[in-house]
């Protein structure tokens, strides 16, 4: 009997594979909760992506080891918050670690509880539907039960390290 294929090991180092990824120009988002005792927690994350329109099923990843996966994964609802191009100052405050990252800003509380954020391009609040462990992250699935948009607002872009907004062609 033939064994299954496999992938072969990486011929890259793990900095050739970031430099790599980040010419793939991302929107921004901050992935925002209410974990159980109350506390917000939220994160910067530009692995967003939809899934599914019947039902309405979008995905975000998270490093394993962070804070707060404890919270993200035991919770039932979350809110997907993507960042207009005047918001890069929340990208990077929900990036630092060790503050208080909520402090002085401005929000409204979604299903469960999570933030949704003034001035945001997008909103998506879900349900916490599924996850996967895959490598060093876990990938969260989240059904969408209200979604909301700013007409006209330009998103934050990400690409190659750096902040851009949109430029039509």
């Amino acid at each position: 009997m033939t064994a299954p294929a496999q992938a072969q090991p990486p011929s890259f180092s793990t900095n050739e594979f970031r430099s790599a990824l980040g010419m793939f120009a991302t929107g921004v988002t901050i992935v925002t909760a209410r974990a159980a005792d109350g506390t917000l927690i939220g994160l910067t994350a530009n692995s967003f992506n939809s899934v599914s329109l019947a039902p309405p099923l979008v995905l975000w990843s998270l490093s394993q080891r962070a804070a707060s996966m404890a919270a993200l994964s035991t919770g039932s609802h979350y809110a997907i918050n993507i960042l207009a191009a005047d918001q890069k100052h929340l990208a990077e405050r929900f990036a630092t670690k060790d503050i208080d990252r909520f402090a002085d800003v401005r929000f409204t509380a979604g299903t469960g509880g999570a933030p949704l954020l003034e001035g945001a391009a997008a909103s998506f609040e879900c349900f916490n539907r599924s996850r996967y462990d895959e490598g060093d992250h876990v990938i969260f699935v989240g059904e969408v039960e209200r979604c909301a948009h700013t007409p006209g607002a330009s998103p934050l872009l990400f690409h190659g390290g750096r902040f851009y907004t949109e430029h039509p062609l």
